[in-house]
């Protein structure tokens, strides 16, 4: 291992020891962090995240054994090196069984400090590879166990791993019951801050007057009613992910407050007059249009800007085809263990529901309508028992040859979001026809000639009930 570009904070009182070994390390591009006391010490380790810890035993707030347990609360993972100016062989035993990786005796040797510096250095990687790689296998399924086997659930895991190992503000859309807190949770298990807490919050959920309290936390006596101190959701998650769902529906002066931890990693619960370290990762969704929002002062412009830095959109379950079947017999999996039963498929009438029908509701309303079924069921799952309207759910289909009326009549109230997939589908499917017709029923020569694949195409047919006799 190299140790250039590692990060090692010193913790001192006696400027030469601190100025000696800050030398020594810069001189091997390994960047010192300098604390004078136990306090400073731990705030440190709260914001920049040092690979190790030197520490003086003696210091003039806490000894050098009081700031180790500190900081291995903190960071389990840290190594500490302890410098004592009496190495005698009683207190490096203490030290060694107390945690500290190793110690350093007085006067300070050039050569010595970097072996126990790259020592401990390359302990430490080491570990947290070990850490990250075990946080991949464990507590969550994989997002393509919960999701579905589709390219584009393969897709959007592609984007989940390429930005869960940055430290960047992800913005997660799509619709209500899509699966944007799934995308989250796989962010957060994938990434660096895995063992640490993920908190959830719904901006929509908590009424406006309570969620500032929520989120930062409060003083006692801060207001009426606030008979002892509260922390936040915020504070709670310091070293993890912070989700906040349906951010569209935060107040702007929540949203000022938030950008404020955004940038400055610091929070001021409610009531209170000193800031409190908040390095928390930040991850929102919403089923909203957030831009436009921001365009028309709704949300303020700086704060979408600053969770904007990467964007994850979750596709609606009408366009993952290829997930519900899978998703439906995971659902009755699971639903045959919760209820002790023994459900052993879908008939082919069923099936065929499942693909007519729209999900406005996305997986979620699948899940819901698998597990009834499941408990109507006694050995196959049938199109009864799914109580769904296929029919009345595939209005985004009218026919070709209807008159506008009847379309104003059809779209009157919708939301202009669902109006215009109304439209792109009937659209999407007069194109198909006619270039099939035009093939004279070749699926392939069709397929180039719109530039899709053979499996989009034959995907689409299926989907919308075109055929070419």
């Amino acid at each position: 291992m190299t140790a250039a570009g590692s990060k090692v904070l010193i913790v001192g009182g006696e400027e030469q020891i601190i100025a000696m070994l800050s030398e020594f390390l810069k001189q091997e591009v390994i960047a010192p962090v300098v604390a004078h006391t136990g306090q400073a010490a731990l705030e440190k380790i709260r914001s920049e995240h040092p690979d190790a810890l030197v520490v003086d035993m003696k210091l003039p707030d806490m000894d050098g054994m009081q700031i180790m347990k500190g900081a291995k609360a903190l960071d389990e993972d840290l190594p500490v090196i302890l410098i004592t100016g009496y190495p005698e062989i009683r207190d490096a035993v203490a030290a060694m069984r107390a945690g500290a990786h190793d110690y350093l005796a007085k006067p300070l040797k050039h050569h010595e400090v970097l072996r126990v510096v790259f020592r401990a250095l390359s302990e430490c990687a080491l570990k947290r590879k070990l850490r990250s790689l075990s946080c991949q296998i464990e507590d969550e399924p994989p997002l393509r166990e919960s999701m579905g086997p589709s390219d584009v659930v393969g897709r959007l895991i592609a984007d989940v791993n390429r930005v869960a190992r940055t430290n960047f503000s992800v913005l997660i859309s799509g619709e209500t019951g899509s699966g944007k807190e799934l995308v989250a949770r796989a962010i957060h298990q994938n990434s660096p801050r895995c063992r640490a807490s993920f908190m959830a919050v719904d901006c929509g959920a908590i009424p406006e007057t309570l969620l500032e309290s929520e989120l930062f936390g409060h003083e006692k006596g801060a207001y009426t009613g606030a008979d002892k101190q509260r922390i936040g959701k915020l504070e709670m998650a310091r070293g993890g992910t912070l989700f906040l769902d349906e951010i569209s529906n935060m107040p702007l002066g929540s949203q000022a407050k938030l950008l404020r931890v955004l940038q400055d990693k610091t929070i001021c619960r409610i009531g209170g007059t000193q800031p409190v370290s908040a390095d928390v990762r930040v991850l929102t969704a919403s089923n909203r249009d957030l831009q436009r929002l921001a365009e028309s002062g709704a949300f303020r412009p700086d704060v979408y800007f600053r969770l904007n830095e990467f964007t994850i959109w979750v596709p609606p379950l009408r366009e993952r085809q290829e997930d519900i079947l899978y998703l439906a017999k995971r659902f009755m999996d699971l639903t045959n263990l919760e209820l002790q039963k023994n459900v052993k498929g879908f008939t082919q009438s069923a099936v065929d529901a499942l693909f007519a029908y729209d999900w406005p509701g996305n997986v979620r309303q699948l899940r819901s309508v698998i597990r009834r079924a499941v408990l109507l069921a006694d050995d196959m799952i049938l199109e009864q028992h799914l109580g769904i309207d296929c029919v009345s759910s595939k209005p985004a289909i009218p026919d070709l040859g209807c008159n506008q009326e009847s379309q104003d009549t059809l779209e009157d109230g919708l939301p202009l979001k669902e109006i215009m997939h109304r439209r792109i589908v009937v659209i999407e499917r007069d194109i198909l026809a006619h270039i099939l017709r035009e093939t004279g029923g070749n699926k392939a020569k069709a397929a180039r000639l719109l530039h899709i694949d053979n499996k989009t195409i034959h995907s689409k047919l299926k989907q919308y009930g075109i055929s070419i006799a």
